[in-house]
């Protein structure tokens, strides 16, 4: 769902494509039928895929979510129900925009159209934070002055290809992202100065380089030209490092929720020994670290697993440890050395869990799992698997994290049957 005073075609070149996989995440189920914008709410409505129910009220999308949810889960468990937002738009605190050309060489910013790498056009949208949406307006209008040349993807040429701006829902912080094909921003230290003119609650600047024809948005190398280069939110009391390329949920005000289930649904004595597999930024460990004896979190991505270090020592938390390692790999070792894990906390991709992540799971044989979920069918594959090894679903509950969209993520206490 995105705003925008017209609506058109960019690329010179129209392309097909496969479908973005990106754009078919989410429930599938029997989807409600897609109904002409009411009120022209949005004009981009059903071009640019990031909105499948705006043309239902609020209280429906949930009353349809928790219906799809349950019907997957019933083989295992009830759901308990489904957490809503008060104020069910502008919530995504990370936004991204991708620059490019129309058919009459003006410089436009938006998102691929679904299925395509067709831009269209976006300068408000209903889900995104505001500020992060005047902020790329405002990079579009200082590229003339500053003679700098948007990414072309078939010629190859250009300069500026995306620009992400990351928002902290507490501190107000802000961090710019420019993606550039090349590592010199022409007139770096003006640029800034001249954005942060119209825009003074920017805190952090970055130029990230991805010189790569690809898909990727990120590349590997960056540059900090302005501020510390990453920012900091507050999330259930304890402060979080994010810099560009952590993973930290878009959706704040829902995310308490969905952390607050979790915790509520692991029991915790405080006597218990946790582990955070796919901890990101260390989020979920953080919190339950005062409720548990000590607590273990596990992550890939090598700027998460630093951001989370640094978290743990900026909320001066003793009892957790943090290893860049594979989660499945990480619980095998545990399991062969003999070590007791008691809860583990799970929130993996879309794809949910791997068969060998599962049976690495099922050899630690914690008492309790709780699962996070973001994609339900994943999420019933998974608890299929672990119901048939000992496992048994003892609650469930969604939480609206994706107004508007078919996304939805789910918390479930999975326990061991003989405890």
């Amino acid at each position: 769902m995105r705003m925008t005073e017209r609506n058109q075609k960019v690329n010179r070149k129209p392309k097909t494509e496969k479908k973005n996989p990106k754009m078919q995440r989410g429930i599938k189920g029997q989807q409600p039928q897609r109904k002409q914008n009411k009120a022209g709410e949005c004009p981009v409505y059903g071009k640019c895929g990031g909105c499948q129910l705006l043309h239902m009220e609020y209280e429906k999308q949930l009353a349809w979510k928790k219906q799809q949810v349950g019907e997957l889960l019933k083989p295992y468990g009830k759901l308990e129900g489904m957490i809503g937002m008060k104020e069910p738009k502008y919530y995504r605190h990370k936004v991204h925009a991708v620059f490019g050309m129309d058919g009459r060489g003006n410089t436009v910013s938006g998102v691929y159209r679904e299925g395509t790498h067709q831009i269209v056009p976006v300068d408000s949208c209903l889900l995104e934070n505001q500020k992060a949406d005047a902020i790329i307006r405002t990079v579009r209008k200082l590229l003339r002055s500053f003679k700098i040349k948007v990414y072309d993807e078939d010629t190859g040429y250009g300069l500026l290809r995306h620009v992400l701006v990351r928002a902290g829902y507490r501190t107000g912080q802000i961090m710019v992202v420019l993606v550039l094909r090349s590592p010199i921003l022409p007139s770096k230290k003006h640029f800034v100065e001249a954005l942060r003119k119209e825009h003074p609650e920017i805190t952090t600047v970055v130029v990230n380089v991805n010189d790569k024809r690809t898909s990727m948005v990120l590349g590997e190398k960056e540059q900090v030209i302005y501020g510390p280069g990453y920012i900091e939110d507050e999330l259930c009391g304890k402060i979080f490092k994010i810099s560009s390329r952590s993973f930290y949920q878009v959706n704040p005000a829902q995310t308490e929720f969905l952390y607050q289930k979790a915790v509520e649904f692991a029991g915790l004595s405080g006597k218990e020994t946790v582990l955070d597999a796919y901890c990101g930024t260390g989020t979920i460990g953080m919190i339950v670290a005062a409720q548990a004896h000590q607590c273990i979190g596990v992550e890939l991505n090598r700027d998460a697993v630093r951001d989370a270090i640094a978290g743990a020592k900026r909320n001066g938390i003793g009892n957790i440890r943090f290893y860049r390692a594979d989660a499945g790999a990480f619980m095998e070792e545990l399991a062969q050395s003999g070590e007791k894990v008691d809860v583990v906390f799970m929130d993996p991709p879309r794809t949910g869990s791997s068969q060998q992540f599962l049976a690495s799971l099922v050899r630690l044989r914690p008492q309790k799992v709780v699962y996070i979920s973001c994609n339900p069918e994943t999420l019933a594959r998974d608890l299929d698997f672990l119901c048939g090894k000992g496992y048994r679903m003892k609650r469930g509950v969604g939480v609206d994290m994706f107004p508007m969209t078919r996304h939805v993520e789910t918390v479930v206490l999975i326990q061991r049957k003989d405890t």
